[in-house]
């Protein structure tokens, strides 16, 4: 029996020792062929993305599967350093392109001023020597000499207002960069005050709604919006009824995609559907000179407005009867603290 007990007790002692030898073999084991490789991945990985070296290139090493992940991180790595070869020469792009985009603009001020000054000087001045030579030698004049020099003068003031209307075109949003809390009923009573005197004589009826919501914007735009599409929409009146102009307004979604609509229509003598995207290019006219003045900018000068203010403008082709432009403006800023500015100047 006591030898029986020895026996089993160095059997025991021996397999004990065996259990712990293979265990640190294991652990040592496991250390070289899988923790050492996972941890020189993850500092590589580390020094690829916390430290951006993404030119530090990750050799996959230990298993199979350890291989495996370490390449995907290799070719993941690869592409990231492309993507940024390509997002920095689109950066170098974009650099020149706005480089140049200034020199356009500061070109474009130079312009704008010389439109606004040298140009329109010459201008007045055959305009105003016309007129002194039909007022001084009218009575040695035949007709046809008379009719030359009110072509003379007429070209000049068209000229003029061609000018002016460029320069408006050219202005929105480049010379003021207002964006406050607007509301739209005193920019279109601003409006409405410019066209009193058409509006007086053209004896129009216009209905608008109770009140119109308030929006962010420039105010100044906002009432040379109003002011084209109702001018426009008492110049084109249908001479065989009256005008009737009705402004309305409604809201669409909610949320960060909310928008406000709004709809300009009249009785006039209407637009045909083939011409819905026509009448927004800028100098593009329906009619002759000689039936309605205007050089055919201004609603290309309310697109441009609506585009600034992120929305967009069209023609309702379905609208028959008339004219009718609709026009959408973002629904942002609805909770923001009241910052309205004062609509002085506004009507000048």
């Amino acid at each position: 029996l006591e030898a029986v007990r020895t026996n089993r007790d160095t059997i025991f002692a021996s397999m004990v020792a065996v259990f712990l030898v293979t265990g640190v073999g294991m652990a040592f084991l496991v250390q070289m062929i899988v923790v050492r490789p996972l941890a020189r991945l993850r500092e590589a990985t580390r020094k690829v993305v916390a430290r951006e070296e993404f030119g530090h290139h990750i050799t996959p090493e230990g298993p199979a599967d350890i291989r495996a992940l370490g390449q995907d991180v290799e070719n993941m790595r690869e592409r990231i350093v492309r993507e940024l070869e390509v997002s920095r020469e689109r950066h170098s792009q974009l650099e020149s392109q706005a480089i140049d985009l200034q020199r356009s603009n500061a070109e474009l001020e130079q312009f704008a001023y010389v439109a606004s000054h040298d140009l329109q000087e010459p201008l007045r001045k055959v305009a105003s020597f016309c007129q002194l030579l039909e007022k001084r030698y009218g009575d040695k004049l035949d007709e046809r000499g008379t009719q030359y020099i009110a072509f003379a003068v007429d070209g000049a003031k068209r000229m003029q207002i061609l000018i002016n209307d460029l320069l408006t075109f050219s202005r929105v949003g480049r010379v003021s960069d207002d964006h406050v809390r607007v509301a739209l009923d005193p920019t279109l009573d601003a409006a409405l005050g410019n066209l009193a005197q058409a509006v007086e004589e053209s004896e129009v009826i216009i209905e608008r709604p109770e009140k119109l919501p308030e929006i962010v914007g420039d105010p100044t735009l906002l009432v040379m919006l109003w002011q084209n599409l109702l001018g426009n929409a008492i110049k084109f009146r249908h001479p065989d009824r009256p005008i009737t102009i009705r402004i309305g307004c409604e809201r669409l979604g909610e949320g960060e995609q909310a928008m406000w609509q709004f709809s300009v229509e009249d009785t006039g003598i209407g637009i045909a559907p083939e011409f819905s995207d026509k009448v927004f290019v800028i100098f593009q006219r329906l009619h002759g000179r000689d039936v309605y003045t205007g050089t055919g900018i201004g609603l290309a000068i309310c697109r441009k407005i609506v585009e600034y203010h992120g929305g967009g403008i069209w023609l309702d082709p379905e609208y028959k009867g008339g004219a009718r432009f609709c026009f959408t403006i973002p629904a942002v800023g609805d909770k923001e603290p009241a910052q309205n500015e004062a609509l002085e100047g506004a009507s000048a």
